[in-house]
């Protein structure tokens, strides 16, 4: 009986094999190519390398095989054609919404975004002449309305940063494609784990590699993953020649986090459905959501998108800022901190960090305020978690 193909491999399975090669050493854990040139026999095989006429590496801006490697897996368990890795999670999203417009084109884009990638949309490609659009990303009726002219890009978060807004990516990318628009998913909150934006139309997904895929706290890193038309045509010559390229190191470091990534994120997807439903009964505590909840809502997209809730939750503190300061304050086991996708649990404030340079007016318009508190459970025992959660609520 043959076994099964690599496509065919289940989740874990790709997560731990997927993409590896060896060197003639036969090492069993992937090699770190820690190097940034290569030399060639000749200087006929540099030329014909150099020319795209020979197949092999150049320059590790280009390309380096222990990035490869990474890319690989990726496309393994998204089920893209192609992926190429970057330095950071921005580095990929920049680099997906920048490469492929030119001035006079459009792009729309969901209200409720990650403060970084707002600014990208209302700021930087305007500059560029490139218009850009905001809609609410639940609101179908206001993507068919901005979409019904000629658009390059739609730019959606799903689960969004930081209130866990859904948006259907089916039916936006479904509006998308009728505008001559291809759609770009940030899937960073769900990770691959829990949803896999290709399956539901989309055309270009892109990752912090940071989050869940390392995991650990340890590196920055990015993947834009989609078509290989759209990568090659767009992307490579945009970080051949912008240079936003990984680290070998780095893409070594994601590669051992992916070893554990399905572990991870079903085990800290537990924890916060069972924070979730534990905070929610707090009385200082004027809101929760949590895309596994029914009282979400946007629940009904979140449970036909994901497997499971995620590992983010958040909530709102009765009293605004002051008293969720407080509560941040009071933690003596969850750290203060901007990441997520950690197996540490982590804790902010996003009005006054991570969307803090969006205007008050921009901030409302994705519902967020100063009461507001993001949590990414990590692998801590939940009932430690929850010990610490409850007191720090109750020191208000």
């Amino acid at each position: 009986m043959s076994g099964r193909g690599k496509e065919q491999w289940k989740t874990a399975t790709k997560l731990v094999r997927g993409g590896t090669m060896r060197s003639q050493f036969g090492e069993v854990s992937e090699a770190i190519f820690l190097n940034s040139g290569y030399a060639y026999d000749s200087a006929e095989q540099a030329a014909a390398r150099m020319s795209g006429d020979e197949e092999g590496y150049v320059y590790s801006r280009y390309g380096n095989p222990t990035n490869q490697m990474l890319a690989e897996r990726l496309m393994l368990l998204e089920g893209a054609e192609t992926c190429r890795v970057t330095a950071s999670g921005m580095g990929a999203i920049s680099s997906a919404m920048i490469a492929p417009c030119s001035a006079g084109d459009r792009v729309v884009a969901a209200s409720a975004l990650f403060g970084s990638c707002r600014h990208i949309c209302s700021t930087i490609l305007p500059r560029y002449g490139v218009e850009t659009e905001f809609v609410n990303g639940a609101d179908l009726e206001a993507w068919e309305q901005a979409l019904s002219k000629p658009t390059r890009l739609v730019l959606i978060e799903s689960p969004s940063n930081p209130l866990l807004d859904a948006v259907d990516i089916a039916a936006v990318a479904d509006l998308a494609h009728k505008a001559g628009a291809l759609l770009v998913v940030d899937n960073v909150f769900a990770s691959p784990v829990l949803q896999k934006p290709l399956e539901f139309g989309a055309d270009i997904v892109v990752y912090s590699a940071t989050k869940h895929m390392d995991g650990h706290g340890r590196v920055l890193a990015g993947a834009i993953l989609g078509s290989s038309e759209f990568i090659e045509e767009h992307i490579d010559p945009w970080l051949r020649h912008t240079g936003p390229s990984c680290s070998p190191f780095n893409a070594w470091t994601v590669l051992k986090g992916l070893d554990t990534l399905d572990l991870r994120v079903r085990q800290a997807s537990a924890n916060a459905a069972t924070l979730a439903d534990q905070i929610a009964t707090h009385p200082n505590v004027a809101a929760v959501r949590y895309p596994g909840r029914e009282d979400h809502p946007h629940h009904k997209v979140h449970a036909e998108q994901m497997t499971l809730g995620g590992t983010l939750i958040a909530l709102s503190v009765k009293g605004g800022r002051p008293e969720a300061f407080k509560v941040l304050n009071a933690l003596q086991l969850v750290d203060i901190c901007n990441n997520l996708g950690d197996t540490k649990s982590l804790a902010c404030h996003p009005a006054s960090t991570t969307h803090r340079a969006l205007s008050e007016e921009e901030q409302a318009e994705m519902g967020l305020d100063e009461s507001w508190l993001r949590l990414s459970v990590g692998l801590e025992d939940v009932e430690d978690l929850g010990a610490d959660l409850m007191q720090a609520l109750s020191a208000i």
